[in-house]
């Protein structure tokens, strides 16, 4: 639910309904990346502050500093917060806003992906290195090159490739690139044009860099057509996540202003994505992020909302529920408080 419709919400209440509650009630966290790395669940978010900011659809009042690394023995177990992984000041090219990360493993090294803007105010992608899943993670000094826009997420596939989704509208800046360049002039599509697709790219032997040029994806309706940029309902805004299932890839994301986690089928890590349905219907707060993990044989939405704080838009809180999926393979959508 945006933060204009949660003037009457009565909170006490609304806590009660809610499907799951906070992993961590001690520090404020976001945009959740899930992972089993060792049989053990490691959770990569954002780490919400009071940064003092005032909200706008830039999201400037997003004003996070760094990371924490959370860690669960089992999906039931009680969530750990393994302190500070990585910091801003420790980020030789960035200066501030260190938004959704993820992380992946390869030969004993951890790899923490993470955007940032730069001094000039542009967000970049950069990565660190780290032997241990919750850090600390060693920066690289310079940001991956050719990255832009925000929201990482790394999916290994079964044949060791290892690809980057990414991009945001609004502060995610994503509209101002066309074909990889930015140009300060460049806006949104119109409502009757294709939307702007997230983007992807193969990652080098190291994931340290791109190994090819980024690919805009198209997400596809039902008649094979890309989605328009005024289908708000459907149409990709941010929060790239990829994952797997029964041979098929299922890239999920959020819509943003309409609140929704929406996710889109296709046969290869590039797609064309074809729309599929909702995952999770909006939240309290005005953002939705999440990830989709396997554990021990189960799916599981780890995702966030602004319960705790009351609906405070950034100041968030992560929480996981099991995913059900039909026999067709569609998954079946979730509400997040009961009714």
């Amino acid at each position: 639910m945006p933060e204009d419709s949660i003037e009457h919400i009565d909170f006490v209440e609304i806590n009660k309904k809610a499907i799951s509650k906070p992993l961590v009630s001690h520090l404020y966290t976001a945009d959740p990346s899930a992972h089993v790395f060792n049989g053990k669940i490691y959770i990569y978010p954002s780490h919400d502050i009071e940064a003092g900011i005032p909200f706008n659809d830039n999201g400037d009042h997003f004003g996070m500093e760094d990371y924490h690394v959370i860690s669960m023995d089992t999906i039931d177990s009680k969530a750990i917060d393994n302190g500070v992984a990585l910091h801003v000041k420790d980020v030789p090219w960035a200066e501030r806003q260190m938004w959704a990360p993820d992380a992946a493993y390869k030969n004993g090294k951890y790899y923490l992906f993470f955007p940032a803007k730069r001094h000039d105010g542009i967000f970049q992608i950069g990565v660190a290195i780290s032997d241990s899943p919750v850090g600390p993670f060693i920066p690289e000094p310079e940001a991956i090159k050719g990255s832009y826009t925000i929201d990482p997420a790394v999916f290994e596939d079964e044949d060791g490739n290892y690809y980057m989704y990414f991009g945001g509208i609004w502060g995610g800046q994503l509209q101002k690139y066309r074909n990889n360049k930015y140009a300060d002039d460049n806006q949104e599509p119109l409502a009757n044009e294709p939307e702007l697709g997230p983007i992807v790219a193969r990652l080098t032997d190291d994931l340290k860099q791109f190994d090819e040029e980024p690919k805009e994806i198209e997400i596809l309706d039902e008649n094979g057509k890309v989605l328009l940029a005024g289908d708000n309902d459907r149409r990709f805004f941010e929060a790239s996540w990829m994952h797997k299932y029964n041979g098929k890839y299922y890239f999920s994301y959020s819509t943003g202003d309409t609140h929704f986690i929406c996710y889109a089928k296709g046969d290869n890590p590039y797609g064309p994505f074809t729309y599929q349905g909702k995952i999770l219907n909006p939240v309290i707060g005005w953002t939705s992020h999440h990830s989709i993990c396997e554990v021990e044989g189960k799916w599981y939405l780890f995702y966030h909302d602004s319960s705790l704080s009351k609906g405070i838009t950034h100041l968030r809180s992560v929480k996981v529920t099991e995913i059900t999926y039909k026999e067709d393979g569609s998954i079946v959508t979730i509400n997040p408080y009961k009714e």
